[in-house]
């Protein structure tokens, strides 16, 4: 049985004010004996342009093949939140995001998929991942269509 009272969960915990200060927690994977696909879907990512100080919007897919550990969800959503006051470029939020995660649960496979709205009329998309995904999974499209006004 894991001890959840270390965890964010089931506590009141106000938004971190960046990245930085945000904690996220692990929980024990129950089947870290068995590969299989967590998704995760954030639809209303935002960030902020770290030159001119205006919002940014992206769908964030991540896909990730557990190890010994799982993400917990709530602690992923504050730490997500904590990027609508944090300035950075798509690439660099996207890229952080992925091996921040890749780091703490040493998963056996993780991509990430920011997809962008865009910024000067040019939407950016921005892929990353950890490797190349075991042949034992299912890994299913991200489900968001390239960019035709999404």
């Amino acid at each position: 049985m894991t001890n959840t009272s270390d965890l964010q969960l089931g506590q009141a915990t106000p938004y971190p004010k960046s990245p930085e200060e945000a904690r996220l927690d692990r929980v024990p994977n129950p089947h870290a004996d068995t590969d299989y696909v967590a998704r995760f879907t954030a639809p209303e990512f935002t960030s902020i342009c770290p030159v001119t100080g205006q919002p940014d919007f992206a769908i964030l897919v991540i896909d990730y093949v557990p190890g010994p550990w799982l993400v917990e969800s709530k602690s992923l959503k504050l730490y997500l939140g904590s990027f609508r006051n944090h300035g950075a470029f798509h690439e660099d939020c996207t890229v952080a995001i992925g091996k921040r995660l890749a780091e703490l649960l040493e998963p056996r496979y993780l991509r990430i998929g920011g997809y962008w709205y865009p910024r000067g009329g040019i939407p950016i998309d921005v892929f990353w991942q950890t490797g190349t995904p075991p042949s034992t999974i299912w890994l299913p499209d991200t489900g968001v269509a390239p960019y035709r006004g999404r």
